[in-house]
């Protein structure tokens, strides 16, 4: 093997190892339990819906929309840094969620289901280190979750849509209107 050649396969090595190192760095982690429990808290668990990434927030960065039940969803908020919403009872009259957590579901099955949203920063997006921001959203009554594309004030913004659960199940969406998340059942105005 001539000089050259072999100068040529060892930088072609050398790169392709740099590069599969730096792959290795930005891959996403697996949205497990695990995840879950160590962005909010070890009173969450994952539940059988699959996660969805968008950008929920309009900053061309990433975001991910977990479905979790979470048995007390204030808890571990300060020291996991991220903020209970109760878009749904805001809606209808009353969101504080210190004190709508503490508010029985009507479907037991469905009690303590949460929407775990983390906004993503920077190159790594939501599995930052440190993300943007994140919020466990609470007492929506779903049983199907789906982001997509919802034209508010006559711009097209990404959504959370819902389809929720209970007698008389109808779909509604979730919308980050820069300050909070609100809620809107489908067919009424968000302006």
């Amino acid at each position: 093997m001539s000089f050259p050649r072999f100068v040529s396969l060892l930088l072609a090595g050398g790169l392709w190892l740099v590069f599969n190192a730096h792959a290795q760095q930005t891959a996403e982690p697996v949205i497990d339990n695990d995840f879950v429990q160590k962005e909010f808290g070890s009173n969450c668990s994952l539940i059988d819906l699959p996660a969805l990434q968008a950008d929920l927030d309009g900053d061309g960065i990433e975001d991910v929309v977990i479905a979790g039940r979470c048995k007390s969803p204030m808890m571990d908020q300060d020291e996991e840094r991220y903020v209970v919403v109760d878009p749904y009872d805001s809606f209808f009259g009353y969101g504080n969620p210190k004190i709508t957590t503490q508010f029985a579901s009507e479907d037991p099955a469905r009690r303590g289901f949460s929407l775990l949203v983390i906004h993503g920063a920077g190159a790594d997006a939501w599995h930052a280190a440190t993300p943007k921001a994140k919020f466990m959203i609470v007492n929506l009554p779903f049983q199907k979750i789906y982001v997509k594309k919802l034209m508010v004030k006559k711009r097209d913004r990404m959504a959370i849509y819902v389809e929720e659960t209970g007698g008389n199940a109808m779909t509604s969406v979730l919308v980050w209107d820069g300050k909070k998340y609100r809620y809107q059942p489908l067919g009424s105005s968000m302006d």
